[in-house]
């Protein structure tokens, strides 16, 4: 025991030495520390939790930085791509889609309904008006519903009778649109998937008429290609989920992925992008239990393989504080102090350090006194939308090869909860571990 305890002393002194402090967040030097991955085709920004300020006021600060200096196209977040794409249309100046909904009104409505965000949405929308369209788009797969309702909304204008045959096989979903994971308990059942054909058809439909359709809206287009894959693959996942988390979770990676590559082959060889997405879907899986334990991959994982040192990974920390979280799944949102981290995790060294906030470049070459002391396999935190501090260490921490899972890790020593906006909170897709907790 003592051995460890000198160990990890040892360890929060080389990460001391080799942190790098970071101004106040607002301070506009403090986008200049992150001009090392400009030159990045993809950089992922994380989060600890899914209901922190102090990590969507940083991504933000980076993201702008990395745009006005670096010339990034597009910001693609952990949300669901209908949402996201009311939002695209208000930063790009665009009109509302007709058949669009609110945003973000499904549970967790804090995780992008918070003043935090509405603040980058603000500059992006004032940013594109002076210099350039960024454009911004969601990656995530849950929200069916808005999805079929978007799909059919963009064929009833372009092509009212596949509009039609649209409707007609969307139809199957109708008994399960308020309750889609009864519909993975059903085929489970059944051994079947009863609406895949349908909703894949539909999707090759569309793919099929290509040509036909985007001549006259490519952005139209493309939103209703991507609105049809979400459907297919969301009915994919629904049916996975009873399968084994492993199966979901590797398919909700992979649609995340799948829509990014998408996106940058769309906007073509310049374009480049910023992600923000919890640190267990940016973070390589292949250096966590995710992936060694679980056969699980993620988000991060599938960029590094496609993209190499184009790829950049950056993980977020922080050691104690408020959080926004609910107790349960669609329980209300709550202000909770989140446990000081545990003696035998990456976030304790941290703390350690003795440094407020800072960068920890752990690229290789990088500082390699520091890397190797990290390369100690410890555990690692993670709270969702869900937090349960009495069942912490179960529930909320995993093991992880921090310097491996990430290029870069950025540090708030302590950390305050985000600042909820009003509005409608709706009945939200069960979600598997660990986005939920």
């Amino acid at each position: 025991m003592a051995e460890l305890e000198v160990q990890a002393r040892s360890a929060a002194e080389l990460i001391a030495r080799a942190a790098e402090p970071l101004p106040e967040i607002d301070d506009p030097a403090f986008g200049t520390f992150f001009d090392r991955f400009g030159e990045a085709r993809v950089v992922c920004l994380g989060e600890a939790s899914h209901g922190t300020s102090e990590f969507y006021r940083a991504r933000a600060a980076i993201t702008k930085a990395l745009i006005e200096r670096h010339g990034f196209t597009m910001v693609a977040v952990e949300a669901d791509w209908p949402d996201a794409a009311v939002i695209d249309r208000i930063v790009r100046d665009k009109p509302a889609s007709p058949e669009a909904e609110a945003p973000f009104k499904r549970f967790p409505t804090w995780m992008w309904r918070n003043a935090e965000f509405a603040a980058f949405v603000e500059w992006l929308r004032d940013h594109n008006r002076a210099d350039g369209k960024v454009s911004f788009h969601g990656l995530d797969l849950y929200n069916m519903n808005g999805s079929i309702g978007a799909v059919i909304g963009y064929l009833d204008r372009v092509d009212p009778e596949a509009a039609a045959d649209a409707r007609r096989r969307y139809g199957c979903l109708k008994p399960w649109k308020e309750e889609p994971a009864i519909y993975g308990r059903i085929a489970l059942s059944e051994g079947y998937g009863r609406c895949e054909k349908a909703v894949v058809q539909t999707l090759r439909d569309l793919f099929a008429r290509q040509q036909a359709y985007v001549d006259g809206d490519p952005d139209a287009f493309i939103d209703a290609a991507q609105n049809a894959r979400l459907v297919a693959n969301a009915e994919a996942y629904y049916r996975a989920m009873y399968h084994g988390s492993a199966a979901s979770w590797n398919l909700r990676d992979e649609h995340m992925a799948d829509t990014l590559e998408l996106l940058l082959r769309w906007k073509g060889p310049d374009a480049k992008a910023v992600v923000w997405a919890h640190n267990s879907h940016i973070g390589d899986a292949r250096f966590t239990d995710m992936g060694q334990g679980r056969e699980e991959l993620n988000l991060g994982q599938l960029v590094r393989e496609a993209h190499g040192d184009k790829a950049r990974l950056i993980g977020f920390g922080t050691h104690a504080g408020t959080v926004a979280a609910a107790d349960d799944w669609d329980a209300p949102m709550k202000i909770k102090q989140v446990n000081p981290s545990r003696p035998d995790s990456y976030e304790r060294l941290m703390h350690d350090s003795g440094q407020e906030r800072f960068l920890l470049d752990l690229r290789d070459g990088e500082h390699s006194e520091v890397r190797e002391a990290l390369m100690e396999e410890r555990l690692e935190r993670y709270i969702g939308v869900i937090y349960r501090p009495a069942t912490e260490r179960w529930s909320h921490y995993s093991e992880a090869t921090l310097p491996k899972q990430y290029d870069a890790f950025i540090w708030f020593d302590r950390t305050q909860a985000v600042t909820p906006l009003p509005g409608p909170e709706e009945h939200g897709a069960d979600e598997t571990w660990p986005f939920g907790l």
